[in-house]
């Protein structure tokens, strides 16, 4: 049965291999991957779990599966891409808050651009090249990046009070203190990343 991981496990550091073929397998990985996000979120009322990359659940393949509505938590519909590759992005960088299911109670203000193209598989091995702007496009590259081992907290750690927590009315609280514990903690940081 898989889970989802959580920092410090070296899974999430690994740069995740290709999917050569879309199998019986890969469509268990999906639906892990969606079933595990809608349970999160059950978890957490404040949040909406918008997207999730297969190394969150210790599978070291380049799949993820992204929310259909971003703006609708009561649509449990998601859109599995295999193979999401960066085609495109935009010289326009945008900084907004994110947080991850496999970074625990840890929220940041990272820059990433305001639009992206990609192209990727489809889950019926159909390739799609997709524009996505704003919220989207940071869910999409904030995923791809998993797939290369790349967390969000490592685009904010050399920036000052970019640290956030949540507090018990789901409000982002600058996390004061908490900061430098996460700067200077080498499991969220590992020296060859």
């Amino acid at each position: 049965m898989r889970n989802i991981i959580t920092t410090p496990n070296p899974l999430l550091r690994q740069k995740s291999t290709k999917v050569n073929q879309i199998t019986d397998e890969i469509h268990e990985i999906i639906a892990d991957m969606i079933r595990l996000s809608l349970e999160w979120e059950k978890a957490h009322p404040y949040e909406l779990s918008a997207a999730m990359a297969a190394p969150q659940l210790g599978v070291n393949r380049r799949i993820i599966v992204v929310r259909d509505d971003l703006s609708n938590k009561d649509n449990n519909g998601f859109t599995a891409l295999i193979n999401p590759e960066v085609i495109k992005t935009d010289s326009k960088i945008i900084k907004d808050y994110e947080g991850c299911l496999s970074v625990p109670e840890i929220y940041g203000l990272v820059g990433r651009p305001k639009k992206v193209k990609i192209k990727a598989l489809l889950e019926d091995g159909h390739e799609v090249r997709l524009k996505a702007e704003d919220f989207l496009a940071r869910t999409l590259l904030h995923e791809i990046d998993h797939l290369n081992g790349i967390l969000f907290i490592d685009h904010i750690k050399d920036e000052s009070s970019a640290f956030f927590r949540m507090n018990d009315k789901g409000d982002l609280e600058p996390a004061k203190n908490y900061d430098s514990e996460i700067r200077d903690n080498p499991e969220l940081f590992p020296e060859d990343n």
